[in-house]
């Protein structure tokens, strides 16, 4: 396993099995290792996960953060990595970035997996997700908001040591949370766009949790239905970080896709 910088600055880890890679984009405020789970499930395959522009170890200074930027950013990665093809897996903001890559890079992938995702909210979940933007650029606490979002209750009892960690990374420095709010106010404003989503050819995977309330499975099946070659699959129990909670589930399922 190699994990370093490419000449931009991104923070990368590398695990090279001679197949087509894996490559994880994680969520606003997290970073490369949340991909845990999966990294040690899926240890057959090559794997790419890295932090993206403003999370973790990867530094950004600019104003602002376009869906723009982050395509740009993977794209960057790949070339430096001299990567062809890849298998593509978003959570979040995470398949946010991988759908804006998708449009612009089909050549590049043999597969799309996109979990967690928000698409066609009302206008009062935009509104309850530009709150709590607000309430973070005010420096409102939100962490404990955000693991209840994420996490069962049961799951966080029974995994002291899973709350402590989040609770760490989402408790965040001066410029981290600069680059944290700047990351957050594009994911809270995000408008979809239909038309490129339909012209999106790539095989695709459309996962969430049964009870994710802000990555609905209403939103995943309306995004399921309207790329072109696409499946749909609901985790039983799973609440938005259903990767960690339910990672055994979800793991099948990503294997299964994958290797068909």
């Amino acid at each position: 396993m190699s994990q370093n910088f490419d000449p931009n600055q991104n923070y990368y880890s590398f695990i090279d099995n001679n197949t087509t890679p894996l490559v994880f984009i994680h969520g606003v405020g997290l970073d490369h290792k949340m991909w845990e789970p999966q990294i040690n499930s899926l240890n057959n395959h090559s794997i790419i996960t890295y932090d993206l522009l403003g999370h973790g170890r990867t530094p950004y200074r600019k104003e602002e953060v376009t869906l723009n930027d982050f395509s740009n950013q993977l794209d960057n990665l790949l070339q430096f990595l001299k990567i062809d093809k890849i298998n593509l897996i978003g959570f979040s903001l995470g398949s946010l970035v991988a759908l804006d890559f998708a449009s612009k890079f089909q050549d590049k992938l043999k597969t799309l997996t996109l979990l967690g995702t928000t698409y066609k909210r009302t206008e009062e979940q935009r509104d309850l997700v530009i709150e709590r933007f607000e309430q973070a650029k005010l420096n409102k606490p939100i962490s404990k908001q955000a693991l209840k979002r994420w996490f069962t209750d049961q799951y966080l009892n029974n995994h002291p040591e899973i709350y402590e960690q989040f609770i760490k990374i989402l408790t965040k420095n001066s410029e981290d949370h600069l680059n944290f709010l700047k990351a957050y106010k594009l994911f809270a404003y995000h408008q979809d766009n239909i038309d490129m989503i339909k012209k999106i050819e790539t095989k695709s995977l459309v996962m969430t949790g049964s009870n994710d309330t802000g990555s609905t499975v209403e939103m995943s099946k309306s995004l399921s239905n309207d790329l072109i070659n696409s499946s749909f699959t609901e985790i039983n129990n799973g609440k938005h970080l259903c990767s960690i909670e339910c990672a055994e589930d979800v793991n099948i399922n990503l294997k299964k896709f994958i290797n068909n």
